[in-house]
């Protein structure tokens, strides 16, 4: 989409392995093709749909990792094929996204110039209560990194003393809502993550990022030379036959990829820029990052439960009880807990407390080094 002269475009990152949401999501269909939170739609169907309205399909970017690739293009169709990228191999969101502004500057060469390319980075696989209000404020992002060549951020109002996301602390007003960032935080202690509660200026990184492609890219060859550099002439080479990288039979490609550190965005860039802003979200929002976080995205009983599928819960508050299984002649009961877990597929079952969601991890890195990758 062309706005003010600039042409807008998204890349969602669907790279992710969702291994805290195991036995429901697997090797060959994470968590971001999952129904998690809409139980008719997969989560990134719903990140597409999210920023459609925005973003026209064609200017909608998908990262992907190679066993997902052919996957993604079957089971979203609106999306072009070649917009669905295969990274060459996993090198983190730095190199991911330089990819990505590589194949945008080829796809685009012969219409607008880097400056003239803004990009919204999205997510596959979160939550958001108010979806309006989201993309009021992509809008509202954009429109400040086209203008100032700044790099914003959707920082999350916090709810709760989080220590297990990073934190921003803000400064001074910019524009509107639009605020200076000090720097980023770590992921903090209790002690620490309270203190940035009752401070008042912090928020959490939710890995929303938006910018123009130059900045981006003068950015990297600033701070992150060993990726910066190379965006160039991977585009050059791209301009040529876009979809050379994109359907992964480029030997070139994939050598300069190959070489690229394992680094994120958040500090190859965002951590060392000084030309960085936050937008401080009006929206509820939640990562979806394990099981437990359906408490926070899906409706409860009178006890406070979440009930998904064919399930009898009797005596039990606060516990998650999700059957997945697609034989109908399974129940799952409940009985007497509090603050459990319980998932059901067709193979596998996980039980656990919820304090442990984190683990299921855990679980799957065990079972894979036993060799019992058939139930992974």
């Amino acid at each position: 989409m062309v706005k003010n002269g600039m042409k807008r475009t998204a890349v969602i990152m669907a790279g992710g392995s969702g291994e805290r949401f195991y036995p429901l999501s697997r090797t060959k269909r994470p968590k971001q093709l999952l129904p998690l939170i809409r139980h008719d739609k997969m989560m990134i169907e719903e990140a597409i749909e999210r920023v459609a309205p925005l973003i026209p399909y064609e200017d909608i970017y998908i990262i992907t990792s190679k066993v997902l690739q052919h996957t993604m293009r079957e089971m979203l169709p609106a999306i072009p094929p070649e917009n669905i990228i295969a990274e060459p191999y996993k090198r983190n969101t730095a190199p991911c996204l330089a990819l990505a502004a590589s194949v945008m500057c080829a796809k685009y060469a012969k219409e607008c110039t880097p400056e003239q390319i803004s990009t919204a980075v999205l997510t596959a696989d979160h939550y958001f209560s108010d979806e309006d209000v989201f993309r009021k404020q992509i809008d509202e992002a954009l429109t400040f990194a086209e203008q100032h060549a700044s790099i914003v951020t959707l920082g999350i109002t916090p709810s709760r003393p989080e220590t297990g996301y990073g934190y921003i602390e803000c400064g001074e007003a910019l524009s509107g809502d639009i605020l200076n960032v000090e720097r980023f935080r770590e992921k903090p202690n209790a002690e620490t993550a309270q203190e940035f509660i009752d401070a008042g200026n912090y928020l959490w990184n939710g890995g929303m990022f938006f910018y123009r492609c130059d900045t981006f890219i003068n950015g990297l060859i600033e701070h992150e030379p060993e990726v910066g550099n190379k965006i160039h002439e991977m585009a050059s080479l791209l301009e040529h036959d876009v979809h050379v990288a994109i359907d992964g039979s480029s030997e070139v490609i994939d050598d300069i990829f190959n070489n690229f550190p394992d680094i994120s965005i958040d500090y190859g860039l965002m951590e060392r820029a000084d030309n960085v802003a936050v937008l401080p979200s009006k929206f509820q929002w939640d990562d979806v990052g394990s099981w437990d976080s359906l408490d926070r995205t899906n409706t409860h009983d009178d006890n406070d439960n979440v009930t998904i599928g064919l399930t009898t819960v009797i005596d039990s508050q606060q516990t998650i009880v999700a059957n997945y299984s697609t034989n109908s002649e399974i129940m799952v009961s409940a009985i007497g807990l509090e603050d459990m877990i319980i998932v059901v597929t067709d193979d596998s079952i996980v039980v656990c407390p919820k304090d442990r969601a984190q683990d299921v991890k855990k679980a799957v890195a065990t079972m894979r080094k036993k060799g019992q990758e058939k139930w992974l």
